[in-house]
């Protein structure tokens, strides 16, 4: 039997410039391409109708497409990913498994399993960067620690950043690697557990007019001033490399959110312990935190009565997305204002978000709780109403999301602003003052 590769694809959903793709087609040997819907995270997937897996399927066809032009075929499993591994050993003599790094602390673990298994049989697991453009121990303070203040981090990023890391992967001069086989049926939505929803998708496409005039026009909800590229990086189907380099030329500011980006994914790297549910700050995991089913309630369905926070929390319920400017609005409404704890935040974030991603969903809202790396001090507690007044004046972002704005229908805020800062600080400080860390 004729030695294979398997390129096992995850959050890299795309045939060009793609690091495990180049590095296993260039081998020389057939190389099978695989995706695995994994059974553990699709289980635990409560809405039936979520429209992350309809974009990873759509993707997954587009490639197939792609593979079946070439005489191959991606080869796409629903199970474990230890139980699809047993099965292609049996099938195939495999040389060399490749993929491109996970850094979230689940697919560490998964990983870590399919090693071993791996190693039982004498077969290589090659993993690369590709997610990111520098990961790991490539950006560190000159004592070799990591940074925990996103600004000197980012001045050491750009001050690192070269044409090399920025190159492309030509995986197109190796297509004729991929193995030659019939195309293999792919598990449908249907036969995954999930349904269609036939809401349209962001393009992946970021003009460079849109980056030059995204320092001017981003913390504006109404207007069309972001990229809503963020799923394409969460699933792959964008090049992080190609889009760094537009950035690079076109847009600083828009540039830099792609390094708070890997910011927060080295973060997660250095600092596993917010991977488990902790603040970075462990002191602030003394905070007590009321807990108000109804009022929580309330806030995930948009009628806090205060209109900024609601038309965000509307436009995710709706949409899978969220304007940048409202999550630290929402999220600060929720930890500041009600004094709710972030996890709870973020764990809602996580089922909505078309573009969850746990290291920038977890900074974001350690960030907005004052607990995280180079977080807001805990006494900035946004006030929603001025938000909304400086960013939404015309209430054209408010109006599309909450219909029923100014009439009997909509509520009365559900508690007052001054006395939520009131009280918000109070806690905090009791939680914060035996360390030292509040004057």
């Amino acid at each position: 039997m004729a030695t294979v590769n398997i390129m096992w694809f995850r959050r890299d959903l795309r045939l060009i410039d793609n690091a495990a793709l180049y590095h296993a087609l260039k081998q020389g040997q057939p190389v099978i391409p695989i995706f695995i819907f994994d059974k553990k995270i699709l289980d635990a997937l409560e809405d039936k109708r979520d429209r992350r897996v309809e974009f990873i399927h759509i993707a997954l066809q587009k490639m197939q497409r792609a593979l079946v032009s070439m005489q191959s075929s991606l080869e796409v499993y629903h199970g474990t990913p230890a139980d699809v591994f047993a099965e292609l050993l049996k099938k195939h003599t495999i040389g060399e498994v490749f993929a491109n790094d996970d850094y979230e602390q689940y697919a560490i673990q998964r990983d870590a399993t399919i090693v071993t298994l791996l190693q039982a049989h004498n077969v290589t697991f090659s993993a690369f960067k590709d997610h990111v453009i520098f990961d790991k121990y490539e950006v560190l303070k000159d004592d070799k620690t990591p940074y925990t203040v996103f600004t000197p981090y980012s001045k050491k990023w750009k001050a690192a950043l070269t044409d090399y890391y920025l190159s492309s992967y030509p995986t197109e001069k190796y297509f004729d690697n991929f193995y030659q086989s019939p195309p293999h049926p792919m598990p449908t939505l249907e036969q995954l557990g999930f349904e269609k929803t036939d809401l349209s998708f962001p393009s992946g496409d970021v003009p460079a007019g849109l980056m030059e005039r995204y320092a001017q026009k981003r913390d504006y909800p109404a207007q069309p001033g972001t990229s809503q590229v963020g799923v394409h990086l969460r699933f792959g189907t964008v090049s992080i490399r190609q889009l760094a380099t537009k950035a690079r030329k076109y847009g600083e500011v828009y540039l830099n959110e792609l390094i708070w980006r890997e910011f927060y994914h080295m973060i997660l790297w250095h600092f596993p312990h917010i991977g488990r549910g902790e603040a970075f700050k462990r002191d602030y995991d003394r905070i007590k935190w009321r807990y108000d089913e109804k009022e929580f309630a309330l806030w995930c369905e948009g009628k806090t009565g205060y209109p900024l926070v609601d038309a965000g929390m509307r436009e995710l319920n709706a949409t899978g997305y969220m304007h940048n400017r409202v999550r630290m609005v929402t999220a600060s409404f929720l930890t500041k204002h009600l004094l709710i704890d972030w996890r709870l935040g973020e764990a809602y974030f996580a089922k909505k978000l078309l573009d969850f991603d746990f290291a920038a969903n977890n900074g974001g809202w350690q960030w907005a709780a004052g607990s995280g790396c180079d977080a807001a001090p805990y006494f900035r507690v946004f006030n929603p109403t001025l938000q909304a007044q400086k960013f939404d004046k015309d209430l054209k972002y408010i109006r599309k999301w909450i219909p029923e704005l100014e009439t009997f229908n909509y509520p009365p805020p559900m508690v007052k602003h001054e006395f939520a800062r009131d009280r918000v600080l109070a806690a905090y400080k009791a939680a914060l003052k035996p360390e030292g860390l509040v004057p």
